[in-house]
C-alpha cells in the first residue's frame, strides 16, 4: 500500500503522549498543552518533496522533506533535532537525533493515520481518523 496525500487527519486517540514528552524532557506547561489539543495533519507531496503539515489551536507546524535525506527541524515543543524519514510502504518513519533519539511511525490508510512514538522504553500511540 502506498502513502495517502492530500487527504486530512484530525487526533482521535492519544495513549501515554504525556510519559512520552516527559522522557524527551519538555515542560510542564507545553505537555498540558500538547495533551490538550487535537492537530490536523495532512501529508502533501510535490515531486519527490513531501510536506507534512500540522494544525492545532496550540501551533501550527509544516516539515517539508525528501526521502532518505536528514534535515534539521525544530519540534512542536521546541527542540532542535536531525531528522531522517524514510517510507516502508503505507509508513514514514522518521528518526530524530537530539538530546535523546526518538523514532516516530505514521502508518496511512484512507480511514485512519496510527502514529507511535518512540523514546527510551515508551512508546506513545496516537491514532489520527479521517476528516
Amino acid at each position: 500500500m502506498s502513502l495517502v496525500t492530500d487527504k486530512k487527519y484530525k487526533l482521535a486517540t492519544s495513549d501515554k503522549f504525556d510519559e512520552y514528552m516527559k522522557a524527551l524532557g519538555v515542560g510542564l506547561v507545553t505537555r498540558k498543552m500538547g495533551n490538550t489539543v487535537s492537530p490536523v495533519v495532512e501529508l502533501t507531496k510535490n515531486g519527490d518533496e513531501f510536506c507534512l503539515t500540522s494544525q492545532s489551536t496550540f501551533k501550527n507546524t509544516a516539515i517539508n522533506f525528501k526521502l532518505g535525506q536528514e534535515f534539521d527541524q525544530e519540534t512542536p515543543d521546541g527542540r532542535k533535532v536531525k531528522s531522517v524519514i524514510t517510507q516502508d510502504g503505507s509508513k514514514l518513519v522518521e528518526v530524530q537525533k537530539g538530546d535523546k533519539e526518538t523514532t516516530i511511525i505514521r502508518d496511512f490508510s484512507n480511514d485512519e493515520i496510527k502514529m507511535t512514538l518512540t523514546v527510551d522504553d515508551i512508546v506513545c500511540t496516537r491514532i489520527y481518523k479521517a476528516c
